[in-house]
């Protein structure tokens, strides 16, 4: 159990050893070395760590600089100042730039935890905290591996929460750039960090992100999911309210249009806020090509999500309710293929999709070099088997691909989820009303995206309420002088609007 919140440092180091050692007990990786000081050496202190969080060549190098000290160098008297004692270290070779003098035992406790060397000093109730030892190596700087491009930046976010942030600094180099922190609760008392570019981002979404945030205090935060879910408007909406990363140029475009960012210790996710419906359309890339081409596939993703929406209610309303829609030619392709089928067409491709989310599934968590192979060679294996022994159609098969394929096209995963979740309430309804359900079935989806906000903001925008200025870099995108323009007209309303108030 954690100490007290502001519980003070005793000034006896035995109390603090026997604190740490209750605290800290059946815990083998913590090491205390003690080490004395002073005339005659008659001073004693403790550095406290874990050596599964330290670099171990560090921690020699401390300790070899602490027993080496001059008996006469440190002095009762020379303990005065938290900066004397820091210049001291500083002056053998221990850098003085990563020094922190605690007050708290609570603290005290958090950067141990955090990989930090703790010393702490008989008769002083302060202690000093050290990162310089170094922790332990993380993944380095890579590619991302879910939102690879053909051009543009190729480095991705790690599990490092202060790299993350330096990733971020170094190409917003701002001073209004602000980064704020603070922890989790239950258990694994998580660092979370949150980011924000100080006169873009609004305030109002601002105080409202802030009062949410305030929740991840109530339990255990493993990953940026959780912060998700504890601030989002609705919980049981199939479309997502945030945005994910792991590309530190989309994190920084995102703040300079006005959003929040959220970072957390151990993942290398970070959280957008808040997340338009338009939004999940655009990539990175978008912005690295020709106008042309990027507002050409932008709008061909907008197709691929209609298409996998749709498609399969779509073939389930047309066969069963209404094949005069269908063109003579293709209608009777369609019914020779269906000749002798044991399933009525809602039937068919509810298993065949529902076949084809088990081998995407597969392919997700087999390992990489077989988990690609077998979702291919077996959705290749399943449709010709599922042919040959009359189960399905090809057309029904080729249908399903389709969809597949359209939902692979998104940008963001989380939107492709959301297809695979309402495409089944579609069939649902265009098996039992045709052309009809499929109508009340998009009305309805319609109806919630439009009422549905994100951190306050209306998820449809700049749709629904419609902003015709902002609608340069939606469906299609707009030169990137035009979008400077904008940009610039946009930050004169809101000076213009601020002085009126």
């Amino acid at each position: 159990m954690l100490p007290n919140e502001f519980a003070p440092i005793s000034p006896n180091l035995a109390e603090s050893k026997n604190s740490i050692d209750k605290l800290f007990s059946n815990c083998e990786d913590l090491k205390i070395f003690h080490w004395q000081y002073g005339p005659e050496l008659t001073h004693s202190a403790m550095s406290v760590y874990f050596d599964t969080l330290v670099q171990e060549k560090s921690v020699n190098y401390m300790k070899e600089t602490m027993q080496d000290l001059v008996p006469h160098e440190i002095g009762p008297a020379t303990l005065v100042q938290p900066k004397d004692v820091i210049r001291f270290f500083s002056c053998h070779g221990i850098s003085a730039q990563n020094a922190v003098v605690i007050d708290h035992f609570d603290e005290a406790v958090n950067n141990i935890l955090q990989g930090h060397i703790l010393i702490f000093f008989d008769s002083w109730e302060k202690a000093l905290s050290y990162s310089q030892a170094g922790q332990l190596n993380v993944r380095d700087v890579a590619e991302p591996t879910m939102e690879s491009v053909v051009k543009g930046p190729r480095e991705g976010t790690v599990e490092q929460l202060k790299r993350n942030i330096g990733l971020l600094r170094y190409r917003l180099a701002n001073p209004n750039f602000k980064i704020e922190k603070l922890y989790g609760g239950g258990e694994t008392r998580t660092e979370i960090a949150f980011g924000y570019l100080e006169g873009r981002v609004d305030q109002e979404t601002l105080s409202e992100f802030k009062k949410r945030i305030q929740r991840a205090k109530e339990g255990d935060i493993l990953e940026t999911g959780y912060i998700e879910e504890l601030i989002e408007d609705s919980t049981y909406s199939a479309f997502p309210q945030y945005r994910s990363t792991e590309r530190p140029d989309v994190a920084v475009s995102s703040l300079l249009e006005g959003k929040i960012i959220v970072l957390v210790e151990g993942t290398g996710m970070i959280l957008i806020c808040p997340g338009l419906f338009t939004e999940f359309f655009h990539a990175s890339e978008d912005y690295y090509h020709r106008v042309v081409f990027s507002s050409f596939i932008r709008l061909l993703r907008i197709g691929a999500f209609l298409m996998a929406l749709s498609l399969p209610s779509i073939f389930i309303a047309l066969t069963t309710f209404h094949p005069e829609l269908i063109p003579t030619n293709l209608l009777m392709t369609i019914l020779d293929t269906r000749e002798g089928l044991p399933f009525p067409a809602f039937l068919e491709a509810l298993i065949m999709i529902i076949f084809f989310e088990l081998l995407r599934e597969a392919g997700i968590r087999l390992p990489k070099s077989i988990g690609a192979a077998v979702s291919i060679v077996g959705a290749l294996i399943i449709g010709e088997a599922a042919i040959n022994a009359n189960i399905a159609s090809p057309a029904i098969v080729i249908l399903v691909a389709l969809t597949g394929i359209g939902s692979f096209s998104m940008p963001h995963y989380n939107i492709s989820i959301t297809i695979r979740l309402l495409q089944f309430p579609l069939m649902v309804l265009a098996a039992f009303l045709g052309g009809f359900g499929i109508m009340i079935g998009f009305i309805l989806i319609m109806t919630h995206i439009t009422n549905l906000r994100s951190l306050g903001q209306p998820y449809f925008s700049p749709l629904t309420p419609f902003r015709p200025k902002q609608l340069l870099d939606v469906l299609m995108r707009a030169p990137i002088k035009t979008l400077w323009k904008s940009q610039r007209y946009q930050e004169m309303q809101t000076k213009s609007l601020k002085k009126e108030r």
